[in-house]
């Protein structure tokens, strides 16, 4: 009888759905009920990856081809081994990466490439609109950010535009970052000491000789402060 008994009751649990089972059924129905519905959603999805793949593919193969053709100028450059001549042979390959590949990483850098490729050839109006337009891409990384205010200040020193050139040291100087800050630094107390402010100037050395250890500009600093006393 006792056998009998459990034999009831383990065959009522058998008979009884389990959570998951009931959940499958009612999906399997649902899908069943609106079968056209189901498989339009279903269709949509796959839609959705295949152009997504499409674009990914598409962009990879854009990014390969835009750091192909700049490797390429980059090469031809160098072999000009003349910084005017080597600028004259690439600016029209800058000038299809630019036109064709601007929104990969490799035709974003390759402004940056140009730029100096412009200022060593002494064009340096084409420089700094370069750099300025490379400043807007790179804006909210604050290394490249603080690399591309430097070359602007340096190509504005080489415009003669010495209110410009300042504005941006002053902006390297003045932020959190600490990269190229002692450049910035040396390039300001130039400028001040060329427009014979030395008291300006000698606040830049000193800040080169106490914040900046290692700076290649520290001896030069300290002799400069030296001269002053």
């Amino acid at each position: 009888m006792a056998e009998r008994g459990v034999s009831n009751e383990r065959r009522k649990e058998l008979e009884q759905i389990d959570p998951f089972q009931e959940n499958l059924l009612k999906i399997l129905a649902y899908v069943k009920d609106n079968r056209k519905q189901f498989f339009l959603i279903l269709g949509g999805i796959v839609l959705v990856i295949v152009l997504f793949s499409g674009i990914m593919f598409s962009f990879k193969k854009s990014e390969k081809i835009a750091s192909d053709l700049v490797a390429t100028a980059v090469i031809t450059y160098a072999k000009a081994n003349d910084p005017v001549k080597g600028f004259l042979a690439v600016t029209a390959d800058f000038k299809t990466i630019f036109a064709e590949y601007s929104n990969t990483s490799a035709g974003r850098m390759a402004k940056v490439k140009f730029a100096k490729i412009c200022f060593d050839a002494g064009e340096y109006d084409r420089a700094f609109e370069l750099y300025k337009e490379a400043l807007e891409m790179f804006e909210d990384e604050a290394g490249m950010k603080n690399f591309l205010l430097a070359s602007l200040g340096h190509v504005s020193q080489a415009r003669k535009d010495v209110d410009t050139a300042t504005s941006y040291f002053l902006e390297i100087e003045t932020g959190a970052s600490d990269l190229l800050k002692d450049e910035a630094r040396f390039a300001l107390a130039g400028i001040y000491e060329a427009s014979n402010d030395k008291v300006s100037s000698l606040a830049m050395y000193e800040k080169i000789v106490n914040g900046h250890e290692n700076s290649i500009y520290r001896n030069i600093a300290e002799s400069k402060i030296k001269d002053v006393q």
